[in-house]
This record gives C-alpha cells, sequence and structure tokens, in this order.
C-alpha cells in the first residue's frame, strides 16, 4: 500500500509530458504508472488537467538570517518558495551576519534555520580574501560550492576578489572538486550613475563588464580545471564566450534569472527602484537573446536571485536604493507567463527551475553528498517534492499578499499566468508554512 498517489493528464517527467500516476512512499517517490493503472493508496489525488511538475530548486536565495533578519527570514522566505512551487532553496553565503565564510559561520547559520522552514534547504559556502585556507572545511561541512565576487558586493563583510586572490581560489577549491560561483562584473568598467533615472543606472553597469569578467573567469577555469558557475547572466554579451568556453571543454555552467527574461528596461518607470538589480535589467533585444541562450543550452538554469530589503531601502533613487529583487514566489509563473508565449512547453520550464539547479547544486541524486534523495525531477527513488500547477489560470500580483517580509516586487500590479494549487514536500501537502523542511 502507497501513502499517496497523485495522477494527472500532464505530469511533467524526464522522458516527456503526460498522464501518469505517481505514487509515493515514506516520502520518496516509489512509481510512476500509466494513470489508468494507478495502485492503491491511503491518500488519491487526482488532478485532472492540472499539471503535476516536481519540485523547483531555487539555488539562489538570499535569506539574510542571522542578523539582517528584518530584511528575510528562513520561516517566511520557505513559505514564499512553498507557495511558488520551490521545494529546495540553497541559501547565499552574504547579507546574512556572519556571512558564511568558515565553518562556525555555516553553525550559526543552520542554527537560525533549525526548526523554522517549511521547505529543504542547503547552504553555498562564500570565497572572500583571507578565507581560502577555510574553504575544504567547510566544503567537507556540507555546503554545495562558494561564492565570490569580482566587484563590490554592496556589503562590507563581503569583499570581492582581485586577480591574484580568484586564481589561488581556484586552485583550492579544484583540488577537491569543488564550485566556484561568481558574480561576474569587472570593476574598472563600473561608475557611478551620473543621476538619479534608471536610463543612468544602466549605462553605469554596461554588458560589457559583464562579458570581460566572464572571460577572465573562463580563462582561470581553463587554467586550474575547476568547475565554475556564472551567476545571473543579464547581458547577452556573454553569450559567445561562455558558448566557445563550452565547445572548448571548460567546466563552466550559468543561469539567468526570471526578471531578465520578463522584464525590460524599456518599461522600467520612473524612480520604480523595485526594479533595480546589480546586474541590471536590461533592453528588451537583449531579453530576446537571453531567450536564445537559454533555448541553446548556452544559459542552464533560470533561478531568482531573490535579494530583498526593507522598503525604506529602496528610495526613488536609482543611484541610492538597495539592488536587489524580490520574486522567490513568483518566479514559476512568471517565467511560465513568457515562456508559453514564445512557444516553450512545461518540460522546457521544468529542465530550467528544477533539474538543472538541481544538478548544479549537487541536490539531483547523481553524485555524492546529494542530501536525503534526489529533488528536479519525478522519478523512482527521488524525493516526493511535488507540485501542482494549473498552467491556465490567472493571477494578478498583490505584493501585500505574498510571503515574503517586505512587500516590495516588481510584479506588484501584473496579471501572470500560472498557478501554484498544491505543494508536496517528501509526499506532504505544504500547509500553512508548517516547519517540515531538511537542513540538506
Amino acid at each position: 500500500m502507497h501513502d499517496l498517489v497523485i495522477t494527472s493528464r500532464r505530469a511533467v517527467l524526464p522522458e516527456g509530458e503526460g498522464p501518469a500516476a505517481v505514487a509515493v512512499r515514506d516520502g520518496r517517490i516509489t512509481g510512476v504508472f500509466d494513470a489508468d493503472a494507478a495502485p492503491e493508496a491511503a491518500e488519491r489525488v487526482d488532478l485532472g488537467d492540472v499539471a503535476l511538475l516536481p519540485g523547483l530548486v531555487d539555488s539562489h536565495v538570499h535569506v539574510n538570517e542571522p542578523g539582517r533578519t528584518h530584511w528575510e527570514g528562513f520561516a517566511c522566505a520557505t513559505r514564499a518558495a512553498a507557495a511558488g512551487g520551490v521545494t529546495t532553496i540553497v541559501d547565499m553565503p552574504l547579507n546574512s551576519l556572519p556571512p558564511t565564510v568558515e565553518v562556525s559561520a555555516l553553525e550559526v547559520k543552520r542554527a537560525a534555520a533549525a526548526g523554522r522552514c517549511a521547505v529543504d534547504v542547503a547552504f553555498w559556502g562564500g570565497a572572500v580574501p583571507g578565507n581560502r585556507e577555510e574553504l575544504r572545511a567547510l566544503h567537507e561541512a556540507g555546503v554545495r560550492g562558494f561564492k565570490c565576487f569580482l566587484s563590490p558586493s554592496g556589503v562590507d563583510e563581503f569583499p570581492p576578489l582581485d586577480a591574484a586572490e580568484l586564481r589561488a581560489v581556484m586552485t583550492e577549491i579544484a583540488s577537491f572538486d569543488g564550485l566556484l560561483i561568481v558574480h561576474a562584473e569587472d570593476p574598472e568598467l563600473l561608475a557611478d550613475p551620473a543621476g538619479p533615472g534608471y536610463a543612468e543606472f544602466l549605462g553605469s553597469r554596461p554588458g560589457e563588464s559583464e562579458r570581460r569578467a566572464v572571460e577572465r573567469v573562463i580563462a582561470l577555469a581553463r587554467e586550474t580545471g575547476v568547475r565554475a558557475h556564472i551567476l545571473h547572466v543579464s547581458s547577452a554579451l556573454c553569450l559567445e564566450p561562455l558558448a566557445e568556453a563550452r565547445r572548448e571543454g571548460v567546466r563552466i555552467t550559468a543561469e539567468t534569472c526570471p526578471h531578465y527574461l520578463t522584464l525590460a528596461a524599456e518599461e522600467v518607470p520612473e524612480g520604480a527602484t523595485q526594479f533595480k538589480c546589480c546586474p541590471p535589467i536590461r533592453g528588451e533585444a537583449n531579453r530576446d537573446e537571453l531567450w536564445r541562450g537559454l533555448a541553446a543550452g548556452v544559459l542552464d538554469c533560470v533561478v531568482s536571485d531573490h535579494s530583498p530589503s526593507t522598503p525604506d531601502l529602496k528610495v526613488p533613487d536609482f543611484a541610492a536604493a538597495w539592488g536587489g529583487i524580490s520574486s522567490l514566489q513568483l518566479g514559476l509563473s512568471a517565467v511560465w507567463t513568457e515562456a508559453s508565449r514564445r512557444g516553450y512547453g512545461l518540460g522546457d520550464v521544468v529542465r530550467w527551475m528544477a533539474e538543472a539547479p538541481a544538478a548544479l547544486a549537487g541536490l539531483d541524486g547523481k553524485g555524492a553528498g546529494a542530501g536525503p534523495g534526489g529533488k528536479g525531477s519525478i522519478a523512482v527513488g527521488n524525493d516526493a517534492d511535488l507540485v501542482a500547477f494549473d498552467p491556465g489560470a490567472a493571477q494578478t500580483v498583490d505584493a501585500a499578499a505574498l510571503h515574503h517580509r517586505n512587500p516590495v516586487t516588481p510584479y506588484h500590479g501584473r496579471t501572470l499566468t500560472g498557478v501554484v494549487r498544491t505543494t508536496w514536500l517528501r509526499g506532504r501537502a505544504v500547509r500553512d508554512g508548517a516547519p517540515r523542511g531538511a537542513l540538506l
């Protein structure tokens, strides 16, 4: 007898989309059957035409707890994740105090998260000047990889790496086959905005700054053999060097974010600093190129870069406002709205937002240290992290109704296609943010 069987005429499986019945026992997927041959179970759910997806994996989330919990925290961030169909997040090492740059700081972070998470949580470590000797110990303590900046991070306690430090960090991480994830903007090409408007802000962070930084990472990855990942690609200028590096066999991957795929510089209202992020949202033509890079596999993942702050930091001046976008709860619907308009299917969205991020963070069950069960796909043996997603339903975003701690998002007032109806974590429906998430 199974604990749960969920049937859908639109189950998104690794082999494609179609009718299926997914059986669950003890939190794991124990079988995938024809829809008309569903086995007996203590609980049965028939979704009809509502799609059944694997739980999404968001590998780029700034939870900010402890230290800046008034910006965001584990309880509210993971409630937002569950409401948006995300069943696993990977927390970034900065904006919390202390930053996760040594094992003792990881222990503080895990203590802050324990018993408070509605979904599963894993952690990135940080690579900053002076902590190279801490990296192996952090890796052995369970972080999924190491984040670094090549330009100022926005917080003093997480400084960037210079060229020599970057090479040394890459060499060290390569020695234990770890992963380096990089905020890639060249500081020499960045400037202070010439005014308070969006055009001045966009001009202060040109696409060439991203490309030059990406080229530097590629060169050092080629030299050291390290696995490297480029975070939040906003400029299509990065696609050519990334594609060429992959053809050469350089171990490099890259991601983009919902806001780069669904928003455009031309539509940013005056003073609307809820649209500010670094690197910035660029123009419509650039957005089209990012979609082509995603379809071609040059960009692997779509993840939120959920980076919230208190509303008072979003002053109506793009030169002075905090740079970060809150979208953890909305990424699936936002991406599906645009993807479906462009002719992509749910299988594409699952590949970009579940399978690839799970693989990036080593949570897909296919490598050592993968956690309690595989993530990112509906497959026998994986954790029964599942999402009922109604792809034809519409929702109009009300920032005040979101679970994020602070009601600030550029999607406020937008009508999005696709609504999450239910999220299951290891076969149990997530209700009211009940803290059943595990620390991976």
